[in-house]
Formats: structure tokens, C-alpha cells, sequence
């Protein structure tokens, strides 16, 4: 009986035969989500400059308590910043909230496997040679942790109700109602963060998973056609809701530093 033996060699660090310009889209992804990573980061540090009027920043909201040093700006919750919080933490109120979202969107399906390949290249494309020889998945710490992206959903479906309730707040000038470009930036993001979160696959696994049959179940199978819609456009809302939210921090912040003026349409 023959027997045929195949000899399987292991590619090297970027070796492929593609000849097609495979590093482009881990290249961008990589310079896309590193300029926010050092942006929100530098931001959420600040503590000033996160209100402006009757916009606050998303990336502050919902403000539990004013920053250390600041006065009363009508966004926060429970006051001035308590005396009893250490002195010796760099604490911001960004720092108190931006878990939750944060770590939505770093578990998130669709960014797994964007920055595995922009930042570990692990692999860094399709046949494209790793650094690494041996897979760990994500049944082993730390990317087990991954596993915890169904909650933070649950989390993220609240910043949903909190930022919507911030843009209403939006309207509410000095001198009455009012629609100012704050007002729409502030919009645009909660309609793109809602676009992002509703199309999320364990929002999709939520409304119609454990279902054999969806037919007798309408509501149901409503919910997650709708969801399912979104999901296909999954990674176009990822990446616009993560620009938006960005700039929505640097629109109210270069308002309220005097850099730009916020224009009133009424």
C-alpha cells in the first residue's frame, strides 16, 4: 500500500505568497485604533475642559462627580468630587466610567480580530506567516477574559439610554430650547454608538439564540432580523462610532478651551 507523505513547513514572520498589498488594512487598522487609544487615554487624564454649556462629553458621561478642582457644571450626578476619594490616585471622572465602555468595545467580536492582526499579528493577514508557533485560542488567561463581552453588552446598552438622555440635554441652553452643531455632534454619536451596539453578535445570540424554530415566535424573530441587519454592517459602525466618539470629546473640549465657537441654528 503507498502511502504519501507530506511535508508541512511553517512560514517565517511575514512571509507569504500573496502579492497583493496585504499590509495595508492591518497598517490603517493599526494607526486608526492607536490615534484613539492615545487620544481617549490623554483625554479621559485631563479632567477639565469636558462641558461645555449644555454638552458634556461622551467620554465623561455619565459624570458621577465633578473633577477635582472644578465647579458645579449641572452634568453631575452626586456633586463636587468627595473628600473621602485618595488624593493619590490619578483619578478623573472619565477614569470612573470609561471601563465599562472601554471594555466593550476592546472584547468586541469584530476588534478581536482587528487587533490581533494589527497588533499581534497573530496572524497579521490571511497566510501570512506569525511570529508565534503555538496557539493558545481563548480558553487560557488572559484572552479567556475575552468571554466577558456578553456583560459588558449589558452595560453598554445603558450608556445607550445615558448618552440619548446627554443629547437631549443638548437642547436645553441658558435662555431655553435650541439646537446648536454641539447638539448634532452629540446626536450623531449616540445614533452611531446605538448602531454599533445594536448590531453586536451577542445582541444577535441574545435575541434569537436558543431558538430552533423562530417562526411561532415573531417578536423574536423581529428583534433579530433587525439586529442581523445591523450586524452586517458590523465593522462600518465600529469604526464610525469610534471616530465620532473622539470627536465629540474634542468638540466640546476646543468649545469649551474657546478654541472654536459653538454655533446656534436656533
Amino acid at each position: 500500500m503507498a502511502t504519501n507523505l507530506v511535508t508541512i513547513t511553517r512560514r517565517g514572520f511575514g512571509e507569504t505568497a500573496r502579492t497583493d498589498l496585504w499590509w495595508v488594512t492591518p497598517l490603517l487598522t493599526f494607526l486608526g485604533f492607536g490615534a484613539f487609544i492615545v487620544y481617549s487615554t490623554w483625554a479621559a487624564l485631563q479632567g477639565v475642559h469636558y462641558t461645555y454649556g449644555p454638552y458634556l462629553s461622551p467620554f465623561y458621561s455619565p459624570l458621577i462627580f465633578e473633577a477635582q478642582g472644578q465647579a458645579l457644571s449641572g452634568h453631575s450626578w452626586f456633586g463636587l468630587w468627595p473628600a473621602w476619594m485618595p488624593n493619590w490616585l490619578p483619578l478623573t471622572p472619565a477614569l470612573l466610567i470609561l471601563w465599562a465602555p472601554g471594555g466593550f468595545r476592546f472584547t468586541c467580536y469584530y476588534y478581536r480580530g482587528a487587533y490581533y492582526k494589527a497588533f499581534w499579528a497573530d496572524p497579521p493577514a490571511c497566510a501570512v506567516g506569525e511570529p508565534r508557533h503555538n496557539y493558545r485560542g481563548e480558553r487560557r488567561f488572559p484572552l479567556i477574559l475575552q468571554n466577558v463581552h456578553r456583560y459588558f453588552l449589558y452595560v453598554a446598552l445603558i450608556f445607550i439610554v445615558i448618552l440619548s438622555y446627554d443629547a437631549i440635554l443638548a437642547t436645553q441652553f441658558s435662555d431655553g430650547f435650541g439646537i446648536g452643531v454641539g447638539t448634532i455632534v452629540l446626536t450623531v454619536n449616540v445614533i452611531l454608538l446605538a448602531g454599533y451596539t445594536f448590531g453586536c453578535h451577542s445582541l444577535r445570540h441574545l435575541v434569537g439564540g436558543g431558538c430552533d424554530v423562530m417562526s411561532d415566535k415573531p417578536v423574536r424573530q423581529g428583534l433579530w432580523n433587525w439586529v442581523s441587519k445591523l450586524n452586517r454592517r458590523h465593522m462600518l459602525f465600529a469604526w464610525m462610532s469610534l471616530f465620532w466618539v473622539g470627536f465629540s470629546d474634542f468638540y466640546v473640549r476646543m468649545c469649551s478651551m474657546g478654541v472654536i465657537t459653538d454655533y446656534r441654528i436656533f
